[in-house]
């Protein structure tokens, strides 16, 4: 076996893109080609934020394994992602070996991750409900991984649930979320879903929001608010505003609700044999994923008012729906508990490097 670290070349790069079409079939694989492309040529929009080094491991000369490191400046921490590997124990502990030696070679504390790249891309490890079809949006990996970093000394240092919730009958009623949401509208607050032709507004009130509200999340870093819109404007060709709901206060966007329809990993692998099937769930989803909610911290109690305004679409829609990615102990992880049929986890990993 073998650990090769690469820059450019041409040969490591169709390798390390081609792996995940190895360890997936067609409907799990959640890596989109032309992005990991773009980061490992160093041409992202945010490849200019941080360092990547790139390596793949080879058993006989196979590729079995890859992984990045990811570094910042003035951060004592190294990032572990896109991170794949065969189901062996041999490959998995070369691979883990490989990377902590580089990474205390280097100088760095500790690895966290899995981090891909930064957490505007994707971070986060999956731990159950492997028989689930992914939703877009979702971290996936292979279910054999969680053991793979602990067995390397990693340990769990944050837990994330994603809550899947059954259709909401249209005579079901949640006093307390319609009170809240009657009593903010009293109280002058505007709850809207805006209009698709003022979307680059739109990105701009939620880049000023996301930006306060996620600052304290592990592995937030800072990007522009250029940055943010580039990241962010293909959003425009897969949302449906009315399950878009902006918060207003005294003209001021104080809270928000993003959510999208389920496309799978569709929005991943756009092509001409794909365009038809996103137009068609654009137009008629199946399940919508509640991506993004906050509520500035000087409006407390906003956040269940927005939950209603939401729960009165997917009413009207007929619709399950999933809300994603939720930190625990954040009050989100408690709204709509009596229906949640299912609970999707997911973990990020620490090992600390030792002198």
């Amino acid at each position: 076996m073998k650990c090769r670290k690469f820059n450019f070349e041409k040969d490591a790069i169709i390798d390390f893109i081609n792996l995940p079409k190895r360890i997936y079939n067609k409907n799990t694989n959640m890596e989109n080609p032309k992005q990991m492309r773009e980061l490992l040529l160093n041409n992202h929009t945010l490849s200019k934020y941080f360092q990547l080094d790139k390596f793949l491991i080879y058993d006989n000369n196979d590729v079995v394994g890859r992984f990045c490191i990811t570094t910042y400046k003035d951060d004592m921490t190294a990032y572990i992602g896109f991170i794949e590997f065969v189901n062996n124990k041999k490959i998995a502990n070369f691979l883990f070996e490989k990377a902590y030696d580089f990474v205390k070679e280097k100088g760095y504390k500790k690895i966290v991750g899995p981090v891909d790249a930064s957490f505007w891309i994707k971070y986060r490890l999956k731990i159950n409900l492997f028989d689930c079809i992914p939703y877009t949006g979702e971290p996936y990996n292979r279910d054999y991984y969680f053991k793979f970093f602990v067995d390397n000394k990693y340990k769990v240092v944050e837990h994330y649930t994603s809550n899947a919730f059954n259709v909401i009958d249209k005579f079901d009623h949640n006093e307390k979320i319609e009170n809240r949401y009657k009593e903010f509208n009293e109280r002058g607050y505007k709850i809207i879903s805006p209009k698709i032709k003022n979307f680059d507004n739109l990105i701009d009130e939620l880049y000023c929001l996301i930006i306060d509200l996620y600052s304290d999340f592990p592995t937030f870093k800072l990007v522009s608010a250029k940055d943010f819109k580039e990241l962010f404007k293909s959003y425009k060709y897969i949302i449906n505003t009315e399950m878009i709901k902006m918060a207003y206060y005294k003209q001021k966007a104080v809270g928000f609700f993003v959510s999208i329809p389920n496309y799978y990993n569709e929005v991943y692998h756009i092509g001409l044999s794909n365009i038809f099937k996103i137009l068609k769930l654009k137009r008629k989803p199946k399940e919508y994923i509640m991506l993004y909610m906050g509520v500035d911290r000087a409006h407390r109690g906003l956040g269940k008012a927005l939950l209603g305004a939401i729960v009165e679409e997917l009413k009207n829609i007929g619709l399950p729906s999933i809300g994603a990615l939720i930190r625990d102990g954040k009050i989100t992880n408690t709204y709509g508990r009596e229906i949640v049929y299912k609970q999707y986890e997911y973990v990020l990993m620490e090992c600390d490097i030792g002198d």
